[in-house]
């Protein structure tokens, strides 16, 4: 049996990824769907399932994953016309909301140096007002 190259699933999921982010605008018709970022996806080591996330514009995250899975057949037989690999892995779509995750931590962040800014800029004045407390 041959060994396996070392990170060829990810290189698999990265085309996957890519190449769905060309067909689904192309080819899913579902007005549940949206406008659809795919942000990555994952494969089994057998190649069986490939899970993949993506974020939503204009649309519920949870209609667009029904959406998305319902036409998850016909996007795995396109992409199996694209891939040149003996076995096309099955598709689950899952909403990535690591995005979203990263929009709050960043608002949250502003809102702390919003707080904090003023009170600690004061004190590092202070400071560089303070005596060095060496003699003259």
């Amino acid at each position: 049996m041959k060994a396996k190259k070392p990170g060829r699933a990810q290189r698999v999921g990265d085309q996957i990824a890519r190449d769905l982010a060309k067909l689904i605008p192309l080819e899913v018709r579902d007005p549940r769907v949206g406008l659809v970022t795919i942000t990555g996806c994952e494969v089994t080591p057998d190649y069986a399932h490939a899970k993949v996330y993506f974020t939503v514009l204009g649309s519920d995250p949870a209609e667009s994953v029904a959406g998305l899975n319902a036409a998850a057949g016909m996007l795995r037989n396109r992409l199996f016309r694209e891939l040149r690999i003996h076995t096309v892995p099955t598709l689950h779509f899952a909403h990535d909301t690591s995005v979203a995750k990263g929009f709050e931590m960043d608002a949250l962040i502003k809102k702390a140096m919003a707080v904090t800014g003023p009170a600690e800029s004061d004190e590092s004045d202070d400071d560089s007002n303070a005596p060095s407390g060496k003699a003259d």
